[in-house]
């Protein structure tokens, strides 16, 4: 008698232990449930460097482009190593032209511009099989320099700058030589009797594309002119050896982007610009670019290879964190930030992996 009742209070305590087993693993259960659907209605955006599933990811990613966005992409990247270093990023930056001739031949995964994408480049990615996602991702502005010692030059206007570097002013060796062309499009500017020393973007670069469409275009269409500058001086796709060039004569002229012309510090001189010839003489700062009283304001871009957002998962997480916590990286160069409306959008089109042009 006492071994059966042995054997059935055995039985209750091992009925009541499956039973506290079981509600556990219901816990479990309702917590993994919770934790599904609250990442379900999360960011679309991933931040912390992880791969689909949470899984720590690895492999390259190849950036190629706008000197004036590589040092946005390069900040991202490395604070990216932070949270996923097993990603290793590659940044360069010969110049926004040259990057889309890379990125539409296929050999990179993102191209860093300082404009959007032309026709043409569209057409060279379309015949190449290549689709790619357009994020805008910060603002800038262009900086018009000269050199400290260059005191009489205070505030320039459109008609002065494309009297000064347009392309009816090939030859031009001293900055009065300007003087009649300015006087043609009503300009009172004054220019020194000094040496016109330009050193300034080549035609390799975004930011060269930016100031004939912003500055010069205008202008040269009413004059029956091409949509150039004049050919005639030192161009560099590098904007720190521009800025050692404006650095380099005391009666210089050029222009940066504002991050770099920012960073030279008081080495350069950044002019005020009007639009207008007697107009509002407006100094580039974040203020002034981001609410485009600056005239000389534009958009920057990363455009990624959408086919390899499937095949590399690194890229993906890089994208992810870039839009995500790394957009802190334009401000942390000297760029402006996007609005909180354009970042959104920005946002939404990477959730959405929506691919073409959006600016043309």
């Amino acid at each position: 008698m006492h071994s059966k009742r042995g054997l059935v209070r055995l039985l209750a305590m091992f009925a009541a232990f499956t039973l506290v087993v079981a509600a556990c693993g219901d816990d479990d259960d309702d917590e993994t449930t919770d934790t599904t659907e609250a990442d379900a209605g999360g960011s679309p955006e991933t931040t912390d460097g992880d791969g689909a599933g949470g899984e720590e990811v690895s492999g390259e990613v190849n950036i190629s482009g706008s000197s004036t966005v590589e040092p946005i992409s390069t900040r991202v990247a490395e604070l990216f190593e932070d949270v996923s270093p097993d990603v290793v990023v590659n940044v360069d930056g010969p110049g926004t032209g040259d990057g889309f001739v890379l990125f539409c031949d296929g050999e990179t995964d993102i191209s860093d511009a300082s404009r959007a994408i032309a026709e043409d480049e569209v057409l060279a990615c379309e015949e190449n099989g290549v689709e790619f996602i357009e994020l805008k991702v910060g603002v800038d502005g262009l900086s018009v320099l000269t050199n400290p010692a260059n005191e009489s030059v205070e505030c320039l206007s459109f008609a002065d700058l494309y009297a000064l570097s347009g392309p009816e002013s090939q030859g031009f060796g001293n900055w009065t030589d300007a003087q009649p062309i300015a006087a043609e499009l009503e300009s009172t500017t004054e220019f020194p009797d000094a040496p016109l020393d330009i050193t300034a973007p080549g035609e390799e670069s975004g930011t060269y594309d930016s100031y004939v469409e912003l500055v010069l275009e205008d202008i040269a269409e009413e004059r029956s002119q091409e949509l150039e500058t004049r050919p005639d001086y030192q161009s560099s796709g590098d904007d720190n050896i521009i800025i050692q060039g404006i650095e380099g004569s005391d009666s210089s002229f050029g222009w940066v982007g504002f991050a770099f012309a920012q960073g030279a510090g008081d080495a350069v001189k950044q002019i005020a610009v009007s639009a207008e010839p007697g107009g509002e003489c407006v100094s580039p700062t974040p203020e002034t670019i981001a609410d485009n009283s600056y005239p000389i304001s534009r958009p920057l871009f990363i455009y990624v290879n959408a086919a390899n957002v499937e095949d590399n998962p690194a890229l993906g997480a890089y994208v992810d964190y870039y839009v995500g916590d790394g957009i802190a990286a334009v401000e942390d160069v000297g760029y402006v930030a996007l609005a909180d409306d354009e970042l959104g959008e920005t946002q939404s089109a990477w959730a959405a992996k929506e691919t073409g042009t959006r600016q043309g």
